[in-house]
């Protein structure tokens, strides 16, 4: 009962489209017909409005670290399964027929809420490799795979098993960004296109 409490509530936090509803209370339109219809920080950076891209961010963040956290003080041992309903609920919303975003933002929320340190490299990550190819997709997808890998370095096994499957979902959501980057065709940010 604890780990599906754990996983109700994460998926119910994360499932919450911070993106769309920002857009669409500022008058910035529907997200889902803007750039790559994707409802994340990226594609809000596409209507123009830096500011509400960077509220999207940090929201999408919060969501998934007060998942983990809100689950820490109930129930300690079932918060990593709360990080997995965050992930879940942001990536297949219930309320948009399942189609939501790709998790970045959110699996820092997760990895900041199991380990602080771990979620420390997680943003080093993602914010080195965006400050050198200016590729969204790519620096996302480097700190998914680099946050298990960073808690497993530091002896955070558990929380390592679960920031690999959550990594492989992520890698999984962007397979069309990995065709695009194996054919040199992902646009950098500031450009339009896909994320």
């Amino acid at each position: 009962m604890e780990l599906m409490f754990a996983l109700l509530l994460g998926y119910a936090l994360g499932s919450v489209p911070f993106g769309l509803l920002l857009t669409r209370l500022t008058g910035a339109g529907d997200l889902r017909s803007i750039g790559s219809g994707n409802i994340g920080a990226t594609n809000v950076l596409r209507t123009g409005r830096k500011g509400l891209a960077a509220a999207t961010l940090l929201l999408d963040m919060g969501k998934g670290l007060l998942a983990v956290l809100l689950t820490w003080r109930l129930f300690p041992d079932a918060a990593g399964i709360a990080g997995v309903g965050a992930l879940l609920g942001h990536c297949f919303p219930v309320w948009l027929r399942f189609r939501g975003g790709k998790g970045v933002a959110t699996l820092m929320g997760v990895s900041l809420g199991l380990a602080w340190p771990v979620g420390l490299v997680y943003a080093v990550a993602w914010v080195g490799m965006l400050a050198v190819t200016r590729i969204s997709s790519l620096a996302g997808m480097t700190a998914a795979v680099a946050a298990p890998l960073a808690a497993l370095g530091m002896g955070h096994g558990d929380h390592a098993v679960v920031l690999g499957v959550l990594a492989a979902l992520l890698l999984f959501l962007h397979r069309a960004n990995i065709a695009r980057l194996r054919a040199g065709t992902e646009p950098r940010v500031g450009k339009s296109g896909s994320s």
